[in-house]
């Protein structure tokens, strides 16, 4: 083990009681992804804790949606740096931290967005803040908080993937699996918005003069849902119809809402343009349809995890726990900047479970070694 590494692990050592006070603060800000002054609220409390410690950080303003934050510990040379990837936005709507905000019972710790993922940004900050304390390395450590992942993050991606450009490796400090493992592999998915227009009919005196927009939407579903293949990780989902006006009336319109999810960026080129192709057909004489997509995040090939994960795999036995790589059907930021080509390791934050639900929950013990494993893991990238 280095000195810098033996460092910045001691330095993390006793600081458990520290994280989870920071978690707890940033637990207790609701942070809904459309909740602008929310996401900035926790921004601005992770500007306060990293500019005590003495760390930059940049503010990049955005409309509509909460501003991405750069922090950056420099390198003692200029040479590419590490990047560690988080995002503030929960799924949890306005309010909620009134009625139930942050708690403990025993190991563990509840709240909206405990471990998805306000327990991975408590990680990224004090991972900097140990690196900072240890004199920094030979080059620089990047932390980007972005706001609205779970929407898709419409407006962090650009920043992502300008971030990752000039990265050597990326670390996205998304929960930590249930079983302990790390995210080494992701798929991708989508999700698109369905319109069908028909024509208005009398169902009963001029039945053949329409055209029933939910037929032809019912037609393409059962080609649409005849894509899956789990074989190849292929899935196709309409979770979302609706349409038309009265039940003695041929549908003038309809529209749904599809998920697609995928392995690789190869299977991604290629379905794409099926699904189009389904949805732009005339199904029904008289009927036409469009389709657009709402959100599109890429997968994380295990290619591009596997040098990454053995050294966090060497860097967790130093620290003094066992973990395993795993597959997740799940989708992250984590698959924009593998979709670069630029090596990318996910699920490293602190371990948590029940994400999106009352019930979600962050392992209080994992706190301090994780983030030590995190930390130890980008000290071994020199």
């Amino acid at each position: 083990m280095s000195d810098i590494t033996g460092a910045v692990l001691s330095w993390l050592a006793p600081r458990a009681g520290e994280m989870e006070a920071l978690l707890r603060r940033l637990v207790d800000i609701d942070s809904n992804s459309f909740d602008k002054a929310g996401t900035d609220a926790v921004g601005d409390a992770i500007i306060e804790v990293l500019a005590a410690d003495g760390i930059a950080v940049e503010r990049i303003r955005k409309q509509g949606f909460g501003d991405v934050l750069r922090a950056e510990v420099p390198g003692k040379q200029a040479n590419s740096y590490a990047l560690m990837m988080g995002h503030r936005d929960t799924v949890f709507k306005k309010g909620t931290v009134a009625t139930r905000g942050y708690s403990r019972d025993g190991n563990l710790a509840f709240g909206p967005g405990v471990c998805d993922m306000k327990a991975g940004l408590v990680a990224n900050i004090f991972a900097l803040c140990a690196i900072k304390a240890a004199g920094g390395l030979s080059f620089p450590v990047v932390a980007l908080f972005t706001a609205d992942e779970e929407i898709g993050s419409p407006t962090g991606r650009a920043e992502i993937e300008t971030a990752a450009r000039g990265a050597r490796a990326v670390f996205n400090s998304e929960p930590g699996r249930v079983s302990g493992n790390v995210v080494t592999g992701r798929k991708g998915g989508g999700s698109f918005h369905i319109t069908v227009k028909g024509r208005a009919a009398h169902s009963g005196v001029n039945h053949k003069d329409g055209a029933s927009a939910i037929e032809a939407l019912a037609r393409k579903i059962v080609r649409l849902h005849a894509l899956t293949n789990y074989d190849t990780g292929i899935t196709t989902n309409v979770g979302v119809i609706k349409g038309g006006n009265t039940h003695n009336t041929v549908a003038p319109w309809a529209e749904a809402e599809l998920d697609l999810r995928f392995v690789t960026l190869e299977q991604h080129a290629r379905i794409v343009p099926e699904i189009e192709k389904i949805v732009r057909a005339e199904d029904v004489p008289g009927t036409s349809a469009d389709i657009k997509p709402v959100a599109m995040f890429l997968p994380l090939e295990l290619k591009h995890s596997e040098a990454l994960f053995a050294l966090y795999k060497d860097a967790a036995a130093r620290v003094g726990f066992t973990v395993d790589g795993e597959f997740t059907g799940g989708c992250a930021d984590s698959g924009f900047t593998a979709a670069l080509g630029v090596p990318t390791l996910c699920g490293l934050g602190p371990v948590g479970g029940k994400a999106h639900t009352d019930e979600e929950f962050c392992r209080l013990d994992t706190l301090v070694p994780r983030t030590q494993a995190l930390a130890a893991t980008i000290c071994t990238l020199t």
